[in-house]
């Protein structure tokens, strides 16, 4: 349920109040339209605001996004898991860190992904994000690789860094003089 407060006859709320514009009510779903219009109609006529009806739906628990969370049943009881656009927006943002063009050096890297990925793993904590956090560092190490191996350009740089690793010479030469424009190995 959406709140539209533009248009709040007579008093403004006191500074430091905060005002959730929309929240989920959990019920049965033969019970939730009842409940809705009831709901609607003390907000309107109780509270005298503006309820945009739009917004306003009933819906299943697992269809319902709210502040980048959606919810599932497991086992009876009700969880929470990271919104499947919430993800894509991380993996984007996480694909922007991770350019190739955008002329940062691994440090200055390093530094801002450190940053957004700690802000985003504390902000998801109350979600079941265990598999996701998996899957999403395999991801990252496979995008920092490809990032460090085109940062070596040339194939006796690729060939010397390769050995450095502890890679058998023979495999690095043929690693190094790929056409494939990636590290095989990975």
């Amino acid at each position: 349920m959406r709140l539209n407060l533009k248009e709040v006859p007579g008093k403004v709320p006191p500074r430091g109040t905060r005002i959730i514009s929309g929240i989920p009510v959990g019920m049965r779903l033969h019970n939730a339209e009842r409940t809705m219009e009831s709901i609607i109609s003390f907000i309107e006529k109780r509270l005298f605001l503006k309820v945009n009806r739009d917004k306003t739906k009933v819906a299943c628990i697992r269809n319902i996004k709210f502040l980048g969370y959606s919810f599932y049943r497991y086992n009876g009881e009700c969880r929470l898991r990271v919104h499947p656009k919430s993800v894509e927006k991380m993996r984007a943002r996480i694909g922007e860190l991770t350019s190739r063009s955008n002329g940062w050096v691994n440090e200055r890297r390093k530094i801002a992904l450190n940053q957004y990925i700690k802000d985003w793993v504390q902000y998801f904590k109350l979600a079941d994000i265990k598999t996701l956090l998996i899957t999403t560092d395999a991801w990252l190490r496979r995008r920092l690789r490809m990032v460090i191996w085109k940062q070596w350009k040339r194939i006796s740089t690729k060939w010397a860094n390769l050995v450095k690793q502890g890679i058998n010479r023979y495999k690095a030469y043929e690693w190094a003089y790929t056409r494939k424009g990636r590290l095989p190995l990975f």
